[in-house]
């Protein structure tokens, strides 16, 4: 029997270490070859001489499992290294079809305190890494779609998080990169669908070494499972990249701990409109103010509540 996704190839980008390398083995257990992405060069021992890194290791585990992969150590906040990186997946397996862009970094600092390099890394890794990759991939599937004269199978499973969903006061830039990716999302969705290609955004809530102190005191369940293991959200990313998850466009998921929830989309709360060609300050006090003091204090676009879900165990 074959596996969902025998006969494909799939990028993950940060899959050095936690979530990304976790990604990276389960797209492997599916029968994809991997291009493991970490940015960074190998390490030393200490006699000196060369070690493998993070993303060599993680191309071993897999190469030891029967599988195939590739490393690569270049940044794709980079606009080149990005491109060099989808060339490279399709000179080692002679096309590209799944992206999963995880790649990212932590800078967290309050809005009044944060440092305009601490704002700039983190967009320029998160957003402008996702826009990189996304932007040669893409091309990639609409030439092959127009020389094939059908649809291919494209994916591309971005990382977005709830700090953008629930308005993380600490983390302005992270929850703005995180925000920016969801745009790019949906963009890429209607861009790319008619050449066969699907792109969706998962929230994932995952221990790794990026996000230790976020999740510090949090620990394993009562049945020793701990509920923010990486490997939680990998299959996921496995099924949002198969066959199967063909009419999965668009759309945001968060996952965690056994449990996967589909946001909805924003929806129109209330209007407005003008008795006059266009408002004035004096209508728009007599309208918005009354209808703002009955809201709950501290109730704004942000969705706070979604930072409660987990998994309903039988």
């Amino acid at each position: 029997m074959s596996l969902p996704l025998d006969g494909l190839c799939a990028i993950v980008t940060g899959a050095g270490r936690g979530l990304g390398r976790a990604e990276a083995l389960e797209l492997a257990r599916l029968g994809a070859a991997v291009v493991v992405n970490d940015y960074g060069q190998p390490g030393r021992d200490g006699s000196g001489a060369a070690s493998a890194g993070p993303a060599e290791e993680v191309v071993a585990e897999i190469r030891a499992s029967g599988g195939r992969a590739t490393a690569h150590t270049g940044d794709v906040a980079d606009f080149q290294q990005a491109h060099a990186l989808i060339e490279l997946a399709i000179a080692e397996y002679g096309k590209l079809d799944i992206l999963v862009n995880n790649a990212g970094i932590l800078r967290d600092r309050m809005v009044f305190s944060m440092s305009e390099h601490e704002w700039d890394s983190v967009i320029r890794v998160h957003l402008k890494g996702h826009f990189n990759t996304t932007r040669f991939a893409a091309a990639h599937w609409r030439e092959r779609s127009k020389a094939a004269g059908a649809p291919v199978h494209g994916r591309i499973v971005n990382t977005s998080s709830e700090a953008f969903v629930a308005g993380s006061a600490g983390q302005p830039n992270y929850a703005a990169a995180k925000g920016g990716i969801v745009g790019l999302t949906t963009s890429t969705a209607l861009a790319l669908a008619k050449y066969g290609v699907t792109a969706n955004a998962i929230c994932p809530r995952a221990r790794t070494r990026m996000t230790e102190d976020v999740f510090a005191g949090l620990g394993a369940g009562d049945d020793g499972l701990d509920p923010l293991a990486p490997e939680h959200v990998a299959p996921l990313v496995g099924y949002l990249a198969a066959p199967a998850a063909g009419r999965v466009n668009g759309q945001v998921l968060v996952v965690h701990g056994g449990m996967v929830a589909v946001l909805e989309r924003p929806r129109v709360q209330a209007r407005f409109d003008s008795k006059q060609d266009t408002f004035s300050h004096d209508e728009l006090d007599a309208v918005l103010t009354p209808y703002f003091q009955q809201r709950p204090d501290g109730e704004t676009f942000a969705a706070a509540e979604v930072l409660g879900l987990k998994r309903e165990r039988p």
